[in-house]
């Protein structure tokens, strides 16, 4: 079992894919409820690759992940959390509403709990009024609210996201960031929060796990001590400042890793 009042147990978790790549070693990480936490490290460090061990879309060579106490492929079944890829892997032919109902129609819910829990989500992500269009006619960023309502819909207690706002704007993923934390707030769910950018890991997060260079392992873990609710003013107190230098420097020590193998062509596995 997890330790108490932990959503997330990791211990001893190592992966090596076939290729003779070890993109994770010796990673052991616990999650409370209601962190939300970010994982930052170089290019290739195994960020995405822990992640989706996380969430049981790629399989641990060694070591435990516990997610509420269960195995992350029984948490899978028993759909304990929600998760949101960088592309927001909408259905064209769906309306709207009718993506965000598809996990709580595959659950079985009736006609009418659907319907009241998609008004719900779309309140929640500010898309009131959008229930029948069409992906293909919002922007990338109301695309990616959409991922987010759909991930949430079933009310899960953990919530992965792996890049989410790396394909956007600067300003739309500014605003975005503002508005993921109203909604982790309002949702009261554990966030695990995969980036390449420092400063918005830092704006996002109660906790910064830094990951070194491949084999990936966990180099530091920066607390942030910034107050909430947080806005635009956040990003120009001190205290930001001071906490973005911190994990720069973090990866800057921990950014030392083994050289990065030459990869068989025709090589796609992600880490």
């Amino acid at each position: 079992m997890s330790a108490p009042g932990r959503v997330v147990s990791i211990s001893g978790l190592t992966k090596s894919f076939k290729t003779g790549v070890t993109a994770l070693q010796e990673i052991d990480l616990d999650i409370r409820p209601g962190e939300f936490v970010s994982l930052i490290g170089p290019s290739g460090c195994g960020k995405s690759t822990l992640l989706r061990i996380v969430g049981d879309l790629v399989q641990p060579t060694s070591g435990t992940v516990l997610v509420n106490g269960k195995t992350a492929h029984r948490a899978r079944l028993d759909h304990d959390y929600g998760i949101v890829f960088q592309d927001s892997v909408l259905y064209d032919w769906r309306t709207v509403s009718r993506n965000v109902s598809l996990p709580l129609e595959m659950l079985g819910w009736s006609r009418a709990r659907r319907k009241e829990r998609v008004r719900e989500m779309l309140e929640l992500v500010e898309l009131t009024g959008f229930e029948s269009n069409r992906p293909w006619q919002l922007s990338g960023g109301m695309q990616q609210r959409v991922s987010i309502a759909r991930a949430l819909s079933f009310d899960p207690a953990l919530l992965l996201m792996d890049e989410p706002f790396g394909a956007l704007d600067e300003m739309t993923r500014e605003r975005l960031n503002m508005e993921l934390l109203r909604i982790w707030e309002k949702a009261a769910s554990t966030i695990v929060f995969v980036t390449h950018s420092i400063p918005e890991a830092v704006f996002l997060s109660t906790r910064v796990v830094v990951m070194s260079a491949r084999p990936g392992r966990i180099a530091d873990v920066v607390d942030v001590d910034l107050p909430q609710p947080r806005g635009a003013e956040t990003r120009e107190q001190p205290r930001f400042f001071e906490l973005v230098t911190a994990v720069r420097e973090a990866l800057a020590a921990g950014g030392r890793g083994q050289p990065a193998p030459t990869l068989p062509a025709g090589t796609e596995e992600r880490y």
